[in-house]
């Protein structure tokens, strides 16, 4: 696991300084949290590459940037390949031979074996960077689903790549907020790939790589795609499919010469890990989040899985003031504002366990795969609508626009009679149009989120509804909130995470499931349920999802109500953002009329991230001297 700097410069006249170089290093050290074990930099008269190490695998060499091909390649490799030693076997047949026992140099034979075939065979998490010093042709490939990032901006003089988004806005100085970003993150609840927030600055899309040849254009191709096709199959054979394919997931997945954990709370995604898990290490470590509030904490859950399978677990509850104070910090290492509430309670389970492991095993991607969000369910409960004559459709939805805000049925009607493509953008939508147009001081008609879901519903227009519901939380919601905060809020600790069910294998089964194996007896992911049974403490197998939930909705009408107006009023953000708005929400919201926690919490992100990144208010030099919060209501 790794962190990355590159920059190709794309004029023969220009050459690295001494002081070009050493900021180079200096935006590398910016994320020294991704790799704190060691260092490694080369440059030639067209490329300086910085690369910076966390070690999990004791593998003897494999030393960034890795050289190979004779000297004619370099490489920076971000993340793991879990299945090395197998095309180390196949590579060695063909007469490849090794000087060391690293995944790096398998990569890097891989590539000269297949060029950029090679990347839809690597099964793992990755950011990787190849430079063909010969044909001065750089190469970028990201793995399937997007559990590591990747970002680069492009200008006339010079391409820069990184791992983490500071490192590229420390090298160009580019700061300008990319507008119709804000706008889509107001409904997102984050910026959706490629974009960013800084106007220029992209990310690679998942399962996708680029070729950058020398003065010519990044090209980019895909190549994986994950798509849903349904086959019909006995029940018990899939259940031990899918039993068996994640044995096997967990067990590579396992793979560490460093002490590794796995993170648990009260649902039956981490437990079935750790289940699989404890079975190959019988003392592996768990560790649980939650907060005193009541409805709020899996934790008690959590210890009496930990009991039942037999392993240790370390538990830890956050209160509002650590909450609101760690913010600026993690708005800092999230590089773009993310108002999933979850990312908190993440950012200290993932110090809790930097404590005591390197590495750590958690349940991203489950629900993904196989339907454990409610809102799948939506499908089968607004059936009857699909029988409905237009004409009685657009009554009954005209009928729903003029019901008063709360007013009962209004939703159920709304959702009943709208198509599931103007809907549906992902499991968070925060601000519909009107609202956005309301709230932000420029509007981009032609950048409603309908047109940014509009391709991918034409992707799967024939396939099932929850399919195609599916289909767009993998490609957006899944690399854009889930893996985002995922692998940021780890990385903060220097702690890599890893996530069997987001294996490609795992996901060859479960794109063929028919939808109806998902959803039985009234519940979610009834097959993975299924397939726990009598490995996953039977207290868990049937327990609705609960997740990370926050208790922001009575913190903004308690402790953080004069936290939340303070940073309101305080926001440099005027030239962006109607404040006035923002207080209405609030002040509607403090009195219980409404709850705006959601949408508050993506404008309070918002703002504090600008305060962060935009304003510099904060002290990120260290990532300790950070500007105390004001006072909070007691």
């Amino acid at each position: 696991m790794c962190g990355f700097v590159g920059i190709l410069l794309k004029e023969d006249a220009l050459q690295f300084s001494p002081d070009h170089l050493d900021e180079i290093k200096a935006s590398s050290d910016l994320i020294h949290h991704r790799g704190p074990d060691e260092d490694g930099f080369y440059s030639d008269s067209t490329i300086a590459l910085s690369f910076k190490r966390l070690s999990i695998i004791d593998h003897e060499g494999g030393q960034q940037p890795w050289a190979f091909g004779e000297d004619r390649y370099r490489m920076v490799f971000n993340g793991e390949i879990y299945n090395f030693k197998q095309l180390r076997s196949q590579l060695e047949e063909k007469g490849y031979e090794f000087i060391t026992k690293s995944d790096t140099e398998v990569v890097g034979a891989m590539f000269l074996d297949k060029g950029v075939d090679a990347f839809v065979e690597l099964r793992g998490m990755f950011s990787i960077l190849i430079w063909d010093r010969q044909e001065k042709v750089i190469y970028g490939a990201r793995d399937a689903f997007g559990i590591k990032p990747f970002y680069y901006t492009e200008s006339d003089s010079e391409l820069i790549l990184a791992s983490e988004k500071k490192s590229i806005t420390y090298l160009s100085q580019q700061q300008a907020i990319n507008e119709r970003a804000l706008q889509h993150y107001m409904s997102f609840q984050y910026v959706p790939d490629p974009m960013s927030l800084t106007e220029g600055v992209k990310r690679l899309e998942p399962g996708h790589y680029f070729i950058k040849e020398w003065k010519e254009p990044i090209k980019k191709q895909r190549y994986f795609h994950a798509t849903f096709e349904p086959v019909i199959g006995n029940e018990q054979q899939i259940i031990r499919c899918v039993r068996d394919v994640l044995i096997d997931s967990v067990e590579k997945h396992m793979q560490s010469d460093a002490p590794l954990g796995a993170f648990l709370s009260g649902g039956i995604d981490s437990t079935f890990i750790v289940a699989l898990a404890k079975e190959i290490n019988p003392h592996i470590k768990t560790f649980s989040v939650g907060f005193k509030e009541n409805g709020y904490s899996e934790v008690s859950v959590a210890e009496r899985s930990a009991e039942a399978l037999g392993v240790q677990n370390s538990s830890y509850h956050i209160t509002a003031e650590e909450y609101v104070n760690a913010l600026p910090k993690i708005m800092w290492h999230m590089d773009d504002p993310l108002a999933d509430p979850a990312c908190v309670p993440l950012y200290f389970v993932a110090q809790e366990a930097g404590k005591h492991v390197k590495a750590v095993l958690s349940g991203e991607g489950a629900d993904e795969l196989f339907g454990g969000y409610n809102i799948y369910r939506e499908s089968a409960s607004l059936k009857g609508f699909d029988y409905m004559p237009k004409k009685l459709l657009h009554l009954l939805n005209w009928l729903a626009s003029i019901f008063p805000e709360g007013a009962k049925g209004k939703s159920f009607l709304e959702r009943g009679t709208t198509p599931l493509e103007k809907r549906y953008i992902g499991n968070a939508k925060m601000f519909e149009e009107a609202d956005k147009e309301q709230l932000l001081q420029y509007y981009y008609k032609e950048s409603r989120y309908e047109n940014w879901t509009s391709p991918l519903y034409q992707n799967v227009q024939n396939s099932h509804k929850v399919h195609q519901m599916q289909y767009i939380d993998i490609h957006t919601w899944l690399p854009g909130d889930i893996l985002l905060k995922a692998d940021k809020m780890t990385m903060a600790h220097s702690l890599e995470l890893r996530v069997p069910f987001l294996d490609r294998e795992v996901f060859e089964i479960a794109r063929c499931l028919p939808v109806e194996t998902n959803f039985t007896s009234g519940t979610t992911k009834s097959i993975l349920r299924k397939a726990a049974e009598g490995i996953v403490p039977e207290h868990v197998v049937d327990r609705r999802k609960l997740g990370f939930p926050v208790p922001i909705r009575e913190w903004l009408r308690n402790e953080l109500y004069d936290w939340a107006k303070m940073l309101i009023n305080e926001s440099e953000t005027d030239h962006l953002l109607r404040k006035q708005v923002a207080m209405e929400l609030l002040d509607c919201h403090a009195t219980g009329r409404r709850d705006y926690s959601r949408k508050l919490w993506t404008i309070l992100m918002f703002m504090q991230w600008h305060q962060v990144v935009i304003d510099k208010e904060y002290d990120v030099s260290t990532q300790t001297q950070f500007k105390q919060p004001t006072r909070m209501t007691s």
